[in-house]
């Protein structure tokens, strides 16, 4: 009798501790969705989130290219592109071209960064305006398309420069659409979350939308191969602490996806 008396009562312990070990982590979760870390002040999330010694400005386009027409897209883009990115005229650096590998095939992905922010863009667009060879570019490309779309991008403070690397490697980019009125959450918990994940210099990018599609954000990765990430990402979950920013961050969420793309030959990040 005094053994069952005692297993129950460890039972009915156990059943209690776990209960309230639950509702501590619940309550925890509920409080950190309203605990903001960065400056409580009113003020845009551009200025409280993006980096403050840079006025760089991004812009991440995606082309749908025709299937029998994504070898020429391919061909005319790395002519042209890599003008642009090189001519001193234009304040604006091709950061990274791609194919969208696994994912939404028969896509092209482009990153472009503006040193100067929205003047700097102002800037390209009306040159490119008067540029012969693009205006050509222009019309090749739109008839090899499917459909375009383009987001107006500032990058995380936290996150590191996208600086052009040696290859070969793949790229992922994970994109998310975040719940309105997230971001400063999410940011508060990646300020900590990206400690985990740059032993292996995996780290490329990390990016917020200010136009186009709003509250997206972007995670630049760069990987060997595929079973490399597989490896990285696996061996997140086995740091302290992990576990619990992906528990926090999961909610904030509302839709994710992820692409792996192969860097075209004239990218910068390869």
């Amino acid at each position: 009798m005094k053994t069952v008396y005692c297993v129950t009562t460890l039972l009915l312990f156990h059943r209690t501790w776990t209960s309230s070990s639950n509702r501590s982590r619940e309550d925890s979760w509920l409080k950190s969705l309203f605990v903001r870390k960065v400056d409580p002040r009113k003020d845009a999330h551009s200025n409280l989130l993006a980096k403050k010694e840079t006025s760089n400005l991004y812009k991440l386009q995606f082309h749908n290219v025709k299937p029998e027409c994504l070898e020429a897209y391919n061909k005319i883009c790395q002519e042209v592109l890599p003008k642009i990115h090189e001519d001193k005229h234009y304040p604006c650096t091709l950061v990274g071209t791609w194919n969208t590998w696994y994912g939404e095939q028969d896509q092209a992905v482009h990153l472009w960064r503006y040193e100067g922010g929205y003047p700097a863009l102002t800037e390209v667009m009306s040159k490119l305006r008067e540029n012969k060879e693009f205006l050509e570019f222009r019309k090749a490309r739109s008839d090899m398309l499917l459909s375009r779309k383009n987001q107006l991008l500032l990058e995380f403070s936290f996150w590191n420069e996208p600086v052009p690397r040696s290859g070969p490697n793949i790229y992922e980019l994970r994109s998310y659409q975040l719940r309105p009125g997230t971001m400063i959450e999410w940011g508060n918990y990646w300020a900590r979350a990206i400690r985990f994940r740059q032993d292996g210099n995996e780290a490329v990018g990390g990016f917020f939308s200010q136009i186009g599609q709003l509250y997206m954000v972007h995670h630049l990765w760069a990987y060997r191969d595929l079973q490399t990430r597989e490896d990285i990402r696996n061996a997140a979950w086995h740091k302290h602490g992990w576990e619990e920013l992906v528990y926090y961050t999961v909610p904030l969420i509302q839709e994710m996806e992820s692409r792996i793309m192969i860097p075209l030959k004239t990218s910068p990040l390869q």
